[in-house]
């Protein structure tokens, strides 16, 4: 089968397991997308920081509407992060959490449709397995974009496994969560739980995320997460068990 673009992906919709080969096109594309990923790490990188880009772009599977996502694994100072990217351009910067049990992060926006993730809390193995679920790979491994690509999960919860050629896809529902577990590089509890997590979405739609917070120019994330645990008991106590460990 060859690379035709797909339209709009439907989450956690599977399919047929098959093998997509890619075309000119797509090897051009997937080259473009991870040279402009490649100017971000690298602008990180050279700050100090350890990070990578997860998803499309790492495991190879790009469309024109491709996001470029960038994940700085830890705890960072965030000013520091900011002062990196000001030669990419910062277009805006959100503080974000999914629910109230889960990982605080920031995120910021960049032109090209990218986005740097890091977390202003310690996260846990299973919230960092999130990112390596989809594909991740280092500045390092975006230059060969044929024989440098990693296996991961898109959102259809089908594997995307390399070839040299384009891709072989499974379906999720065609292997243990074992398996797919051990082929990804991730714990078991990530597989069983973005496969719960994408079905109950594919049914009941998105439901929003507990924080979505907007900062201005003059506010530093450290700052308004301080204002938020100071009048938010359940962000308060989620900030409060990371500490404690």
């Amino acid at each position: 089968m060859t690379s035709l673009y797909r339209m709009r992906q439907k989450t956690a919709t599977m399919g047929q397991p098959g093998e997509i080969l890619y075309d000119k096109a797509h090897w051009e594309l997937l080259k473009i997308l991870r040279e402009r990923a490649a100017s971000v790490l690298y602008a990180l990188e050279g700050a100090g920081f350890e990070c990578f880009v997860y998803g499309s772009l790492a495991r190879g599977d790009v469309s024109p509407g491709s996001d470029i996502d960038v994940i700085i694994p830890g705890v960072v100072q965030s000013f520091r992060v900011e002062l990196a990217l000001d030669v990419v351009g910062i277009t805006g910067r959100k503080l974000v959490q999914a629910t109230p049990g889960a990982m605080v992060k920031a995120h910021i926006y960049l032109p090209n449709k990218a986005m740097v993730t890091f977390p202003l809390i310690q996260p846990t193995v299973r919230e960092l397995d999130f990112y390596a679920f989809g594909g991740m790979i280092g500045a390092a491994g975006l230059e060969d974009v044929i024989t440098n690509r990693v296996p991961g999960v898109d959102k259809r919860l089908m594997l995307i496994e390399p070839t040299a050629e384009g891709h072989a896809e499974t379906p999720l529902s065609d292997l243990s969560p074992g398996i797919a577990a051990k082929k990804i590089g991730v714990g078991q509890g990530i597989v069983e739980e973005r496969i719960r997590v994408l079905q109950r979405r594919a049914k009941v739609g998105t439901t929003g995320v507990y924080l979505d917070r907007s900062l201005a120019q003059d506010e530093g994330f450290e700052a308004v997460l301080e204002e938020i645990t100071a009048s938010d008991s359940l962000v308060r106590r989620r900030v409060k068990s990371k500490r404690r460990r």
